[in-house]
């Protein structure tokens, strides 16, 4: 049983890393400024951004879960 929870508690760990690495970052200073002009110009993916953003949300729900479920055994 603890085996198959860190089998579950890796392969949510790995898929929360990706999910955070792959969401764009919040741009600042002078790249931000030109990279907002274009932005404004040629538009914005907004939905890849929340879709990524509601499973990262999932996927560390499901991560503390399995944790705190971890630790009480």
């Amino acid at each position: 049983m603890k085996t198959v929870l860190l089998v579950f508690q890796v392969i949510f760990s790995l898929g929360l890393i990706a999910t955070v690495l792959l969401q764009s970052g919040k741009s600042a200073g002078l790249s931000g400024s030109i990279a907002g002009g274009a932005e404004t110009l040629f538009g914005k993916k907004k939905g890849l951004d929340t879709l990524l953003a509601r499973i990262s949300a999932v996927l560390a729900f499901g991560f503390l879960a399995l944790t705190l479920t971890l630790s009480l055994i």
